[in-house]
């Protein structure tokens, strides 16, 4: 799709969209620089309230991924006007707000669309020093990788739809989505990372092949070192896999090798397109225990080392057990 435009160059933009990373960064002065960083989806739970928090949720995490602090948000809403009621909004934009204000940011307006299908999510303002913002193209053979939030949010979401996931199962699941990596991006302060970014719609091997190709690395996942939610394997296991899911295996293709008798459902949930997922972050064995540790004791839904990087001349994912 991109193929043939030209993208016009300025020296004051320090990220762009080279290795599609997760935001932009514009330097201001010398020890300021933007974050700017866009998302929005349709509903993924009936609730109006908490799809509004989710939403927010992951429009916010592409800041935290940059490694730096939200300070303004704006609305993108779509919403039906003449057919739904208006209340249904309002809720929307109330869950939105809350978790906007918990990032210590503020809601400076925003735009909407009269359409068939409810959309909503955030335009969003972070700020950063401009030596210090988180690129996903800097892993460095003998890093490590950690990953801060369980997988299998997609699995579950198609199985809410169905309407077999059982009320403990769904609070824990809305919970997941519309908590903030706010603790997981402040948790690297003094430490040296060396690449970052958020597990979405591309899933954990998707995004992780972004990584090893913008860093020219290769990245080992050892799939029995990922957190999943406990519920993901059934559920896939029973078929109740996103389309998009079998689309990230499709997208790695060549470039994904798996050691033989990894069960083929365990590789459905590392390919499970993520809503609002936990940060993949690449940096030395010594800073990654002390980051773990730092982790566990705020309580991060999940932080494990799941993988290594190496050297290669082929960007690879290779997924072991």
């Amino acid at each position: 799709m991109l193929a043939g435009l030209a993208f016009p160059k300025n020296e004051r933009l320090l990220w762009g969209i080279e290795t599609s990373d997760d935001a932009g960064v514009y330097k201001i002065t010398e020890d300021l620089a933007l974050i700017q960083t866009l998302d929005f989806f349709t509903p993924i739970v009936d609730d109006p309230f908490e799809f509004g928090r989710i939403a927010a949720a992951n429009s916010l995490s592409d800041v935290y991924a940059m490694g730096g602090r939200p300070i303004t948000a704006m609305n993108i809403v779509c919403f039906p006007v003449k057919t739904m009621d208006r209340m249904v909004l309002r809720a929307i934009l109330e869950g939105g707000i809350e978790v906007i204000s918990k990032a210590g940011a503020v809601l400076a307006g925003g735009h909407s669309v009269e359409d068939s299908e409810i959309k909503y999510g955030l335009s969003v303002t972070g700020v950063v020093h401009p030596d210090r913002f988180l690129t996903n193209a800097g892993a460095r053979a003998g890093d490590v990788l950690v990953l801060t939030k369980p997988l299998g949010t997609g699995i579950l979401s198609t199985a809410l739809k169905a309407g077999l996931l059982d009320e403990k199962t769904t609070r824990r699941l809305i919970w997941l989505m519309a908590e903030l990596n706010k603790d997981a991006c402040e948790a690297m302060k003094g430490l040296e990372i060396h690449a970052c970014t958020d597990i979405t719609g591309f899933g954990l091997l998707g995004h992780a092949l972004e990584m090893a190709t913008a860093s020219k690395t290769c990245f080992i996942i050892h799939s029995d070192s990922v957190p999943v939610l406990e519920e993901a394997h059934h559920f896939a296991s029973m078929g109740f896999v996103p389309e998009g899911s079998h689309a990230n295996q499709k997208f790695c293709g060549h470039q994904l090798e798996a050691q033989q008798g990894i069960d083929p459902v365990l590789l459905d949930i590392l390919a499970d397109a993520q809503t609002s997922g936990g940060l993949l972050v690449a940096l030395s064995g010594e800073h990654a225990k002390i980051y773990v540790d730092k982790l566990c004791s705020i309580g991060v839904p999940a932080c494990h080392v799941i993988g290594e990087v190496i050297k290669g001349q082929d960007e690879l994912i290779k997924v072991t057990r």
